[in-house]
């Protein structure tokens, strides 16, 4: 008798066992929706030409060497469409780190705590070396906050399911002996939300240059960033990600932004952007 007993405990105690596992198994997410590449970029569109000027206070973590003055940097940034940005660093302790100012293709890179100074033009920035990737790693920071990831008209895409995301594989046309081809310049996930949470900016020969995630998405304010007024719209084009982390796809460093404060589509100067009105 005491045999069947404790049989029967045992038999008990694994089926609630059994029962309890079933009651934690992961919850199964459903398929992903059919989006098309056409619709992808028309959202990234709508992103880019929501934002006509941001104003804001980060700060970034660097590692690698890319600057060779600090590793903790706060900063401020200004943009005004098309193209005028300006970004400047300062130590915790307020002094100034750099001045980076670009528009069109002109660039300023100002270095206060070495006295140096660096004009020109961008397609020029490589001969200043892990200067010119800090600098361009901060700009596509600051790109992917703005929705400056939009499809040029000489761009082409191609959408495909990549797990439980969306990639949209973006082209350009370039000519060859052969007639002309396409080379593929960047790569971005979308989540179910369809905002776009990863990108890859590709080299000529189809290297990862920098590999871009995106996190901690919320809604535009100018009254602040509380966090309790941070919810995702359902359109998803005022929602923006206030952490940015840059790998350089050549092992020189990474940059890892955090904002703190964005106000967009406030008027903006042209001192504040560093240049003379």
């Amino acid at each position: 008798m005491k045999h069947v007993v404790r049989s029967f405990f045992i038999v008990v105690f694994i089926g609630t066992g059994f029962a309890g596992c079933a009651l934690i198994a992961p919850k199964q997410e459903p398929p992903l929706k059919q989006v098309t590449a056409e619709e992808l970029a028309t959202l990234l569109q709508q992103r880019d030409a929501a934002i006509h000027s941001m104003k804001g206070l980060f700060t970034a973590k660097v590692k690698g060497g890319l600057i060779p003055i600090a590793t903790r940097v706060e900063g401020t940034v200004h943009y005004r469409r098309p193209n005028a940005l300006r970004l400047r660093g300062f130590t915790p302790f307020g002094n100034e780190l750099f001045e980076f100012v670009q528009a069109d293709d002109w660039y300023k890179l100002r270095l206060p705590l070495e006295g140096k100074m660096y004009t020109g033009r961008q397609s020029d920035m490589k001969e200043l070396g892990k200067l010119a990737r800090f600098s361009q790693l901060s700009a596509w920071a600051v790109g992917g906050v703005l929705g400056r990831n939009s499809i040029s008209k000489e761009e082409t895409v191609k959408v495909v399911e990549d797990r439980d995301r969306y990639r949209l594989d973006v082209y350009t046309s370039v000519s060859g002996g052969a007639g002309s081809a396409r080379r593929a310049i960047r790569r971005l996930w979308f989540d179910r939300r369809l905002l776009v949470v990863q990108e890859d900016r590709l080299g000529a020969s189809g290297e990862v240059e920098a590999v871009i995630q995106y996190d901690d998405f919320r809604k535009l304010d100018d009254s602040g960033t509380d966090p309790a007024r941070s919810a995702v719209e359902q359109d998803g084009r005022m929602v923006r990600p206030f952490k940015v982390s840059l790998v350089d796809g050549h092992g020189q460093g990474t940059i890892q932004v955090t904002f703190h404060e964005l106000h967009h589509n406030q008027v903006i100067k042209a001192e504040d952007l560093g240049q003379v009105s």
